[in-house]
Protein backbone atom coordinates (compact mmCIF):
# COMPACT_ATOMS: atom_id res chain seq x y z
CA UNK A 1 0.00 0.00 0.00
CA UNK A 2 1.17 3.44 -0.92
CA UNK A 3 0.42 4.58 2.70
CA UNK A 4 2.67 1.60 4.32
CA UNK A 5 5.73 2.96 2.07
CA UNK A 6 5.08 6.51 2.76
CA UNK A 7 5.47 5.50 6.06
CA UNK A 8 8.26 3.86 5.82
CA UNK A 9 10.23 7.03 3.96
CA UNK A 10 9.33 9.11 7.06
CA UNK A 11 11.09 6.91 9.43
CA UNK A 12 13.59 7.04 6.59
CA UNK A 13 13.88 10.28 6.87
CA UNK A 14 13.98 11.24 10.50
CA UNK A 15 16.41 8.93 10.77
CA UNK A 16 18.76 10.13 8.54
CA UNK A 17 17.90 14.11 10.19
CA UNK A 18 18.79 12.25 13.41
CA UNK A 19 22.06 11.01 12.12
CA UNK A 20 23.57 13.95 10.04
CA UNK A 21 21.95 16.85 11.71
CA UNK A 22 22.57 16.57 15.53
CA UNK A 23 25.38 18.56 16.01
CA UNK A 24 24.52 21.17 13.38
CA UNK A 25 21.37 21.64 15.36
CA UNK A 26 23.16 22.11 18.75
CA UNK A 27 25.74 25.03 16.62
CA UNK A 28 22.29 26.78 15.55
CA UNK A 29 20.77 26.63 18.96
CA UNK A 30 24.41 28.13 20.48
CA UNK A 31 24.49 30.92 17.49
CA UNK A 32 20.98 32.10 18.90
CA UNK A 33 21.74 31.56 22.71
CA UNK A 34 24.69 34.23 21.98
CA UNK A 35 22.94 36.33 20.01
CA UNK A 36 19.89 36.50 22.31
CA UNK A 37 22.63 37.14 25.32
CA UNK A 38 23.70 40.30 23.67
CA UNK A 39 20.15 41.49 23.21
CA UNK A 40 19.30 39.93 19.46
CA UNK A 41 16.29 38.11 18.35
CA UNK A 42 15.30 35.33 16.05
CA UNK A 43 13.45 35.62 12.64
CA UNK A 44 12.02 33.39 10.43
CA UNK A 45 12.06 33.76 6.82
CA UNK A 46 9.97 31.08 4.56
CA UNK A 47 9.12 30.87 0.85
CA UNK A 48 5.66 29.70 1.71
CA UNK A 49 6.17 25.65 2.89
CA UNK A 50 5.62 25.35 6.73
CA UNK A 51 7.74 26.84 9.44
CA UNK A 52 7.02 30.35 9.08
CA UNK A 53 3.09 29.33 10.86
CA UNK A 54 4.25 26.30 12.15
CA UNK A 55 6.98 27.76 14.92
CA UNK A 56 5.40 31.34 15.46
CA UNK A 57 2.35 31.72 18.42
CA UNK A 58 2.10 27.77 18.98
CA UNK A 59 1.51 26.16 22.17
CA UNK A 60 5.24 25.20 23.45
CA UNK A 61 6.69 27.55 20.83
CA UNK A 62 8.83 30.23 21.85
CA UNK A 63 7.82 33.70 22.19
CA UNK A 64 11.74 34.42 20.61
CA UNK A 65 10.67 32.87 17.24
CA UNK A 66 9.22 35.73 14.99
CA UNK A 67 8.42 35.33 11.32
CA UNK A 68 9.35 38.08 8.75
CA UNK A 69 7.23 38.93 6.17
CA UNK A 70 6.68 40.81 3.27
CA UNK A 71 4.61 41.78 0.50
CA UNK A 72 4.98 43.13 -2.65
CA UNK A 73 1.76 43.96 -5.22
CA UNK A 74 1.64 45.96 -8.56
CA UNK A 75 -2.04 47.09 -9.26
CA UNK A 76 -2.59 47.98 -12.66
CA UNK A 77 -5.79 47.29 -14.25
CA UNK A 78 -5.22 47.21 -18.20
CA UNK A 79 -5.87 45.04 -21.11
CA UNK A 80 -3.43 41.72 -21.08
CA UNK A 81 -0.17 42.69 -22.84
CA UNK A 82 2.92 39.89 -23.27
CA UNK A 83 5.18 40.73 -21.01
CA UNK A 84 7.82 38.26 -21.36
CA UNK A 85 11.26 39.05 -21.25
CA UNK A 86 10.76 41.54 -18.65
CA UNK A 87 13.04 41.30 -15.13
CA UNK A 88 10.94 40.65 -12.30
CA UNK A 89 13.11 39.29 -10.24
CA UNK A 90 12.99 42.13 -7.46
CA UNK A 91 17.02 41.95 -6.80
CA UNK A 92 17.90 44.26 -4.39
CA UNK A 93 14.74 44.60 -2.89
CA UNK A 94 15.47 42.53 0.37
CA UNK A 95 17.49 45.38 1.45
CA UNK A 96 14.79 47.59 1.82
CA UNK A 97 12.77 45.29 3.42
CA UNK A 98 15.11 44.39 6.07
CA UNK A 99 15.90 48.30 6.37
CA UNK A 100 12.17 49.12 7.09
CA UNK A 101 11.75 45.81 9.50
CA UNK A 102 12.94 45.34 13.29
CA UNK A 103 16.03 42.83 12.01
CA UNK A 104 18.97 44.91 13.54
CA UNK A 105 22.79 43.76 13.35
CA UNK A 106 23.36 40.94 15.99
CA UNK A 107 19.77 39.06 15.08
CA UNK A 108 19.49 35.50 13.87
CA UNK A 109 17.41 35.31 10.55
CA UNK A 110 16.42 31.58 9.73
CA UNK A 111 15.81 31.22 6.22
CA UNK A 112 13.76 28.16 4.72
CA UNK A 113 13.70 27.20 1.18
CA UNK A 114 14.07 23.51 -0.16
CA UNK A 115 15.46 24.15 -3.66
CA UNK A 116 17.21 27.43 -2.04
CA UNK A 117 18.16 28.67 -5.91
CA UNK A 118 15.42 31.33 -6.32
CA UNK A 119 16.06 35.10 -5.94
CA UNK A 120 13.92 35.64 -3.03
CA UNK A 121 16.07 33.82 -0.36
CA UNK A 122 19.03 34.04 -1.97
CA UNK A 123 18.55 38.02 -2.00
CA UNK A 124 17.84 38.04 1.85
CA UNK A 125 20.23 35.98 2.83
CA UNK A 126 22.66 38.52 0.85
CA UNK A 127 21.48 41.74 3.01
CA UNK A 128 21.18 39.94 5.87
CA UNK A 129 24.94 39.06 5.93
CA UNK A 130 25.75 42.51 4.84
CA UNK A 131 23.28 44.01 7.61
CA UNK A 132 25.58 41.81 9.92
CA UNK A 133 23.11 39.46 10.80
CA UNK A 134 23.83 35.20 11.15
CA UNK A 135 21.93 33.70 8.88
CA UNK A 136 20.62 30.02 9.13
CA UNK A 137 19.29 27.89 6.46
CA UNK A 138 17.02 25.09 6.44
CA UNK A 139 17.06 24.09 2.87
CA UNK A 140 17.78 20.53 1.09
CA UNK A 141 21.97 20.12 -0.01
CA UNK A 142 21.08 17.27 -2.26
CA UNK A 143 18.31 18.97 -4.23
CA UNK A 144 19.85 22.31 -3.78
CA UNK A 145 23.22 20.93 -4.82
CA UNK A 146 21.53 19.75 -8.80
CA UNK A 147 20.22 23.29 -9.25
CA UNK A 148 21.47 26.77 -10.57
CA UNK A 149 20.75 29.89 -8.54
CA UNK A 150 18.35 32.17 -10.27
CA UNK A 151 20.13 35.03 -8.26
CA UNK A 152 22.50 37.24 -10.47
CA UNK A 153 25.24 36.37 -7.81
CA UNK A 154 25.37 33.21 -8.64
CA UNK A 155 25.05 31.56 -5.28
CA UNK A 156 22.25 29.15 -3.65
CA UNK A 157 21.00 29.54 -0.44
CA UNK A 158 23.03 26.87 1.16
CA UNK A 159 26.01 29.03 0.04
CA UNK A 160 25.40 32.29 1.63
CA UNK A 161 24.15 30.90 5.00
CA UNK A 162 26.42 30.73 8.20
CA UNK A 163 25.37 27.36 9.05
CA UNK A 164 23.04 24.88 6.97
CA UNK A 165 20.57 22.70 8.55
CA UNK A 166 20.03 20.22 5.62
CA UNK A 167 16.20 18.73 5.63
CA UNK A 168 17.39 15.83 3.80
CA UNK A 169 14.65 15.95 1.54
CA UNK A 170 15.51 14.22 -2.21
CA UNK A 171 15.74 15.98 -5.30
CA UNK A 172 12.31 16.41 -6.70
CA UNK A 173 11.08 16.33 -2.61
CA UNK A 174 8.67 14.06 -3.68
CA UNK A 175 8.86 10.69 -1.85
CA UNK A 176 6.67 7.50 -3.04
CA UNK A 177 7.10 6.29 -6.81
CA UNK A 178 3.44 5.62 -7.95
CA UNK A 179 3.16 3.03 -10.22
CA UNK A 180 1.23 4.19 -13.46
CA UNK A 181 2.44 8.04 -12.80
CA UNK A 182 4.96 10.41 -14.14
CA UNK A 183 5.77 11.72 -11.10
CA UNK A 184 6.44 11.00 -6.96
CA UNK A 185 3.87 11.94 -4.29
CA UNK A 186 4.14 12.97 -0.67
CA UNK A 187 7.05 15.94 -0.07
CA UNK A 188 9.53 15.51 2.17
CA UNK A 189 10.55 19.19 2.88
CA UNK A 190 7.56 20.16 5.09
CA UNK A 191 7.64 17.64 7.98
CA UNK A 192 11.47 17.60 7.63
CA UNK A 193 11.71 21.27 8.41
CA UNK A 194 9.13 21.20 11.16
CA UNK A 195 10.89 17.90 12.64
CA UNK A 196 14.41 20.14 12.67
CA UNK A 197 12.78 23.32 13.66
CA UNK A 198 11.46 21.86 16.87
CA UNK A 199 14.23 20.34 17.80
CA UNK A 200 16.44 22.99 17.68
CA UNK A 201 13.48 24.64 19.77
CA UNK A 202 14.31 21.84 22.21
CA UNK A 203 18.20 22.22 22.09
CA UNK A 204 17.95 26.03 22.10
CA UNK A 205 15.67 25.44 25.58
CA UNK A 206 18.34 23.07 26.88
CA UNK A 207 21.27 25.32 26.41
CA UNK A 208 19.21 28.59 27.70
CA UNK A 209 18.24 26.86 31.51
CA UNK A 210 22.12 25.60 31.64
CA UNK A 211 22.74 28.94 31.49
CA UNK A 212 19.47 29.98 34.14
CA UNK A 213 18.32 31.61 31.11
CA UNK A 214 14.41 30.94 31.32
CA UNK A 215 12.54 30.96 28.12
CA UNK A 216 9.25 32.63 27.38
CA UNK A 217 6.84 29.70 26.38
CA UNK A 218 3.40 30.16 24.87
CA UNK A 219 0.96 27.70 26.99
CA UNK A 220 -2.35 26.21 24.68
CA UNK A 221 -4.84 28.99 25.06
CA UNK A 222 -7.41 26.44 25.26
CA UNK A 223 -6.17 25.78 29.12
CA UNK A 224 -8.65 27.81 31.50
CA UNK A 225 -5.43 29.62 32.61
CA UNK A 226 -4.03 29.98 29.13
CA UNK A 227 -4.76 33.31 27.87
CA UNK A 228 -3.95 35.07 31.51
CA UNK A 229 -0.65 32.94 31.76
CA UNK A 230 0.46 33.72 28.47
CA UNK A 231 -0.46 37.84 28.67
CA UNK A 232 1.64 37.49 31.68
CA UNK A 233 4.89 35.93 30.29
CA UNK A 234 4.34 38.16 27.00
CA UNK A 235 5.37 41.06 29.61
CA UNK A 236 8.44 39.27 30.61
CA UNK A 237 9.12 38.24 27.20
CA UNK A 238 9.00 41.98 26.29
CA UNK A 239 11.32 42.92 29.21
CA UNK A 240 14.11 40.57 28.54
CA UNK A 241 13.58 39.94 25.50
CA UNK A 242 13.24 35.71 25.52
Amino acid sequence: MLMNQYFQKVNKLMEKIRNTQTENIRKAAAIIVESIEQGGTVHIFDTGHLINSEMVGRAGGLMLMKALNYHFNVDNKYKERDNRGKNTSLEGLAGYVLGSSNVIPGDVLIIGSVSGKTVRPVDIALAARELGVKVIALTSLEYSSSLKSEHSCGKRLFELADLVLDNCAPAGDAMVEVEGLDVNICPASGMAAAYIMWALNAELVSQMMQKGMTPSVYMSINKPEGFKYNEEVRKQFMEKGY
